[in-house]
């Protein structure tokens, strides 16, 4: 498969993303569904899942989304840009973040601070993805769906320079 310049071959199909999601909505159920938490979805990566988490969830929940980016191709650039802020009141409020991978952490240490300021009554950290060999931070994450390694990552959200999201499984890259 070719996502602009880039060759890329199948790295996980739609249906084991579907059970890590699963598992992932089934804890977050059984953890939260009396808490009332509202889940922040970081754009654009998230939008995927974040919509089959909700979905998946044995209770209501909330919304909104933040827009923050760290990547330049296929590279973190290191520093964090937020786009989008929060409109939504957070004060006592259990939040979920919903990320669709954290990989060196730069730019979830950024929104944690951020979400602090705010005066929730605890933040939870939820991501499809973790990359435990590239993570630079020492903070907890509550959820992980599943550990993987450093390459990089199309399909199901995930882009290359804004293309690959569509597709309905994930590609690694090909360096071959």
């Amino acid at each position: 498969m070719k996502v602009l310049d880039k060759n890329f071959k199948p790295y996980m199909s739609r249906k084991e993303i579907d059970n890590i999601v699963s598992d992932v909505a089934k804890r977050l159920s059984d953890d939260l569904r009396d808490k009332d938490p509202l889940f922040l979805g970081v754009l654009n990566g998230c939008f995927i899942f974040a919509s089959d988490l909700l979905r998946a969830l044995d209770f209501d929940a909330q919304i909104s989304f933040i827009k923050m980016t760290s990547y330049s191709g296929t590279d973190t650039t290191g520093s964090v840009k937020q786009l989008i802020g929060i409109n939504e009141d957070l004060t006592g409020r259990t939040v979920v973040i919903v990320e669709d991978v954290i990989d060196t952490g730069i730019s979830m240490e950024n929104l944690l601070a951020l979400l602090k300021e705010k005066n929730p009554a605890e933040i939870r950290i939820c991501t499809l993805f973790f990359k435990p060999g590239k993570f630079q931070k020492s903070y907890k994450i509550d959820y992980i769906g599943k550990n993987i390694g450093d390459d990089f990552i199309v399909g199901y959200g995930f882009d290359y320079n804004g293309y690959g999201r569509n597709l309905d499984q994930i590609y690694v890259i090909d360096n071959q």
